[in-house]
């Protein structure tokens, strides 16, 4: 799948000691340094096209945005791998109930998704694969689950299976992985739940363990599907899905998995359940970004409550001001969309502008290792800001003597902006 433009990020000084980039691990609830080496590989789950991009997506992926630019400003090289579901359940409901053919859908809500994501100024992914591109790989993956006893058929109701109707939906079988819960930790009741209310299927007859996930859904009348081989025609599972792209795009184990955090379980739980039977075990840390709220409610699809970035950017709203408006907020904080957000961004964009428009200003370097160190303590975007409000605030004051004043030190503002909060002015 082809990816947005890569923006270019300027090289700023580099110095002699450089700050580990630590970030908070969902599972233990402490801050480590997911990546201490000189590479960092990370994934980050993406969208399933039926509508993109609300402030929610967005807020996720400049949060990880963040973390790839902190790695390479700390001279990291970095792979960042995601994915697109373009063929899943809600995908399928929304293109029926709209009219629309659901390739169609999904075509124009990624190119949308990919437009939204340029204008924001994220880095693109090296590797982007879409569900349907996964197939071949997933199939020979679900295959090896199965040869390997890690997986069993569950026989489909009557008028499922095309052409094979004896060849049953695919499940994996959980008993298989003595380490399943290792991710979120959370206790069986708690999984129970979580797994009914998103996307699991708990009650499904024929299944060993009612939260074994469904790794190939066998061809059912009016939908997609996909030669499977010996698993018959049919279409993957979510979760082995987004372990079969990290695994060929990064390699296992790898560093960090990222996404909205009610991605915690069922998703990258059972992701890396499939990861660890199929190689080396999954990411090593898992980051996740907090919720987005609207009207008094999540920010969801489900709801109809959403604010699209492509909307505001029809509206004539700068896509840097969304930028800064999400930057506002801790990447994992819970927190709710207002008008007020977009007005500060809005204004901060401005106000950074006016400051840096003159040849001299306040000395820098203070700045630049505030920035630094913000990022690197769990990419704490709120202090960033801050500490260059201060500048531009110093910069601004009309009072302030100039005798002093440092000459380029808003170039170098500015790139240091554009290079670690992503924000071009």
């Amino acid at each position: 799948m082809r990816s947005w433009p890569a923006p270019h990020v300027p090289e700023l000084p580099r110095p002699a000691g450089v700050t580990p980039v630590r970030v908070h691990d969902s599972t233990t609830g402490s801050l480590v340094e997911a990546a201490p080496g000189p590479t960092a590989r990370f994934y980050v789950c993406g969208i399933t096209p039926y509508d993109a991009t609300h402030l929610g997506h967005a807020n996720t992926y400049v949060a990880f945005d963040l973390l790839h630019r902190a790695w390479r400003d700390a001279g990291k090289e970095v792979t960042y791998v995601s994915n697109v579901t373009d063929v899943d359940d809600p995908l399928l409901e929304r293109a029926e109930a709209t009219g629309v053919d659901w390739r169609d859908l999904a075509a124009e809500q990624t190119a949308l998704y990919r437009e939204d994501m340029a204008t924001l100024g994220v880095i693109p992914p090296a590797t982007w694969t879409g569900a349907v591109e996964s197939v071949p790989a997933v199939v020979k993956a679900v295959e090896r689950l199965l040869e390997e006893g890690a997986a069993y058929r569950v026989p489909v109701e009557p008028g499922a299976g095309g052409d094979d109707p004896g060849v049953g939906d695919v499940y994996a079988d959980l008993s298989a992985d003595p380490d399943f819960g290792a991710v979120s930790r959370y206790d069986t009741a708690t999984m129970a739940r979580l797994f009914a209310e998103r996307g699991g299927d708990p009650q499904r007859d024929g299944k060993k363990n009612p939260l074994d996930p469904l790794l190939w859904r066998r061809e059912r009348p009016g939908e997609p599907a996909w030669d499977g081989g010996t698993l018959g025609t049919g279409r993957p599972g979510w979760h082995i899905e987004c372990a079969v792209i990290a695994r060929d795009g990064l390699g296992l184990p790898f560093d960090v998995q990222g996404g909205g955090a009610d991605l915690l379980f069922p998703h990258h739980e059972m992701s890396t359940s499939h990861d660890r039977l199929l190689g080396a075990g999954g990411a090593r840390v898992h980051v996740h970004a907090g919720l987005v709220g609207y009207q008094g409610e999540k920010m969801s699809k489900s709801r109809g409550n959403l604010v699209f970035v492509s909307a505001l950017r029809r509206a004539g709203v700068e896509p840097m001001a969304i930028r800064l408006a999400l930057l506002a907020h801790h990447y994992r904080s819970e927190w709710e969309w207002t008008d007020a957000d977009l007005e500060a961004g809005v204004a901060r964009l401005a106000r950074w502008r006016a400051a840096v428009s003159g040849n001299g200003g306040p000395a820098v370097d203070g700045t630049l290792a505030a920035v630094r160190a913000a990022l690197a303590d769990d990419l704490d975007a709120p202090t960033a800001l801050a500490a260059v409000d201060a500048w531009a605030q110093a910069s601004l004051d009309g009072s302030r003597d100039t005798s002093a004043d440092a000459e380029g030190a808003p170039g170098v503002l500015a790139r240091t902006i554009d290079a670690l909060l992503g924000v071009r002015l």
